[in-house]
C-alpha cells in the first residue's frame, strides 16, 4: 500500500517535471523567429524576437490587411513576439486587445501595459518588416465605434453595423485599442 508519504513524494515529482517542461517549453519559445504555431488556427501568444523579415517602409493605407486574419508583432521591452488580429478601418490599422480587465487577461495579456513604458513595436508580415509605434484609443467614439464594429464582423460574424455605446468597453478598460502609427 502507498503511504501518504509515498504519495506526497510521488505528486512533488510529477509536479515538479511538469513544472520543469513548461520552463523549457516558454524558453524554447523565447528563442523562437516570432510566436510558436502549432497549428494554424492555433498560435502560442508568444515567441522570441523577429530575425527573419525586410525592414520595409510603412505604407500609406494598411488596407491590403483588411481580410487578413492575423499579423505578427513584436514589442522592443521586452523583445517578445505575439499573434494578433487586426481590424482596419478605413486604411487605419488598428489592434485590440481583450479581456483586459479579467483574472485570465491580466496574465495573459501582458503586452498591452508594455506599451506605457514603450511604444515601439515591430509588424512583420509576408516576410515584411514595418517599424511603428501604438497609441492608445480611450475616449474616441469616431474611432472606437466603427473598428468595434469591424472587429465584430471580421471575427465574429457580425454584420458590421457600428454600434452606439459599444464604446464602453473600450472607455471602460475592457478593450484596450491601439491605432498603429509612424513613430515621431
Amino acid at each position: 500500500m502507498f503511504t501518504v508519504k509515498t504519495l506526497s513524494k510521488w505528486a512533488g515529482i510529477v509536479l515538479g517535471s511538469i513544472l520543469l517542461l513548461l520552463a523549457v517549453a516558454y524558453g524554447a519559445m523565447r528563442m523562437n523567429d516570432g510566436p510558436v504555431e502549432f497549428y494554424p488556427w492555433f498560435t502560442i501568444s508568444i515567441g522570441g524576437p523577429f530575425r527573419s523579415g525586410e525592414l520595409t517602409e510603412a505604407p500609406e493605407s494598411w488596407e491590403f490587411l483588411r481580410e487578413r486574419e492575423e499579423i505578427e508583432i513584436q514589442t522592443l521591452k521586452p523583445t517578445t513576439s505575439r499573434t494578433v488580429w487586426v481590424p482596419v478601418v478605413d486604411g487605419e490599422l488598428f489592434i485590440v486587445s481583450g479581456y483586459m480587465n479579467s483574472p485570465i487577461g491580466k496574465l495573459w495579456k501582458q503586452w498591452p501595459a508594455y506599451m506605457e513604458e514603450d511604444n515601439r513595436i515591430l509588424i512583420r508580415d509576408d516576410g515584411k518588416i514595418y517599424e511603428q509605434c501604438l497609441q492608445r484609443v480611450l475616449n474616441d467614439p469616431q474611432k472606437v465605434v466603427p473598428v468595434l464594429a469591424e472587429l465584430a464582423r471580421k471575427y465574429f460574424g457580425g454584420s458590421g453595423e457600428q454600434i452606439p455605446g459599444s464604446e464602453i468597453a473600450v472607455t471602460s478598460g475592457s478593450i484596450w485599442m491601439f491605432e498603429v502609427t509612424d513613430c515621431q
